[in-house]
């Protein structure tokens, strides 16, 4: 028997989610810090251009995010099955779909080619990234997957940080960071090195991962991720410099109700693959939780959260903070539905996403005014009616498929566990 197919016991999962957790805090707590250094280093104008290329990095590497789902669901089904040829592939689309892109990221954004070319090197890193921390949490090796977590978020931010403190500019700080993140790739290969058995027979490999696995995850975690980071995009479009790096530093709160819960759905992924659907409602709960004291938090300390994620010049905006970290936890709630929605084999499960990543874009675009309280509204908004059509859509189905299950003709058919 291997430790994927028993998967850990209770002492050790609270253990192994420990360990998830304080890795999730320094990856998150370096990617907050990277901003915030450059706030206090950076013109408000280079600081506009370093929060527009993390948010493009974002962006395209969340193939990576759709890869290592994909590959986290088909590995807690099959142990072993194979996963280099995919990765290569999803890498190069998303590099190559940098490079295209790059004319659009030229002239409405106002990026140098230079620019473009690290945004796009960087992001073959990320995704190449995501084969590694797919296999180790799909095989519920945790504590593994928190090395490797630690490891990756040390590769992809200190460089940038510590170039930055020096008083470099924003390029040479990309170039330090693009360094850094090959650097460690080495490292996450090293530690997700395959499983074994107990007499130290190696897993046997299953079917390998199909690209359209991964197109489904990552087309999802894509829309997740644009409708997430359209507003910042928007206001580097539309408002002036010094407007844009103030929003900039407002995202950073949105970011961090994002992904504090993270966990949660690390932890659960695997777990909904094989059909524990009881555990989706505990996940979705303790997300909305975690996201309620975050936004409560910030609503009694918006001075102090504006300050520490962008230095005293910005202390103002303190009123605005709860309305930043609502976005993000009603985010939050939108990423866990779709980890549940990948993990029971949803069709389409990004629909959603692109239609609200469309109306964002037409009240931006169009209807709100071009203001930084115009742009954060409009953000808000479309993350609640996002959060509310998904959620209860999610439940609806739950409802269904159990009212469904009490069939003896349908009770054990594989299509009552899948999501339309």
């Amino acid at each position: 028997m291997t430790e994927t197919t028993a998967g850990p016991t209770p002492g050790r999962l609270g253990a192994a989610g420990a360990a998830v957790a304080v890795a999730a805090m320094v990856t998150n707590g370096l990617a907050y810090l990277l901003p915030m250094v450059g706030a206090r280093h950076l013109a408000a104008e280079e600081l506009s251009v370093l929060a527009t290329v993390l948010a493009l990095v974002a962006i395209a590497g969340v193939a990576g995010v759709g890869l290592q789902m994909a590959v986290a669901v088909h590995r807690a089904r099959q142990p072993g099955a194979p996963t280099v040829r995919v990765t290569l592939v999803t890498a190069a689309v998303a590099a190559g779909a940098v490079v295209v892109a790059t004319p659009l990221m030229v002239t409405a954004l106002r990026l140098s080619l230079t620019i473009v070319a690290l945004v796009a090197a960087t992001t073959f890193a990320v995704v190449l990234a995501g084969r590694w921390l797919g296999e180790l949490q799909g095989e519920q090796r945790f504590l593994r997957l928190a090395w490797a977590m630690g490891v990756f978020a040390v590769g992809r931010y200190t460089g940038m940080i510590v170039t930055l403190v020096l008083g470099a500019d924003v390029v040479d700080t990309l170039v330090a960071g693009l360094v850094t993140a090959y650097l460690v790739l080495p490292v996450l290969a090293l530690i997700a090195r395959p499983a074994s058995n107990l007499d130290g027979a190696p897993v046997s490999a299953g079917t390998a991962l199909r690209i359209r696995q991964v197109t489904s995850a990552g087309t999802a975690a894509l829309a997740m991720l644009v409708v997430s980071y359209a507003d910042l995009i928007f206001a580097r479009q539309l408002l002036s410099p010094a407007d844009s790096g103030a929003y900039s530093v407002g995202t950073v709160l949105t970011k961090g109700a994002l992904w504090a819960p993270q966990v949660i759905t690390v932890l659960a992924l695997p777990r909904l693959a094989v059909g524990d659907s009881r555990l989706r409602t505990t996940m979705l709960a303790i997300v909305g939780a975690c996201g309620a004291v975050l936004v409560a938090a910030s609503a009694l300390a918006g001075d102090l959260a504006f300050r520490l994620a962008g230095g005293e010049d910005y202390a103002s905006l303190g009123e605005y903070a709860p309305f930043f970290a609502a976005t993000g936890a009603l985010y939050a709630l939108v990423f866990a539905v779709v980890n549940a929605k990948i993990a029971a084999g949803a069709r389409w499960p990004s629909a959603p996403l692109w239609v609200a990543a469309g109306v964002l874009a037409v009240l931006t675009m169009a209807v709100a005014p071009r203001t930084f309280q115009g742009i954060m509204w409009c953000a808000l908004g479309t993350a609640a009616v996002t959060a509310l059509v998904m959620v209860l859509g999610l439940s609806l189905r739950g409802t269904s498929r159990r009212a469904s299950s009490t069939d003896p003709a349908e009770r054990h058919s594989p299509s009552t566990e899948a999501v339309s």
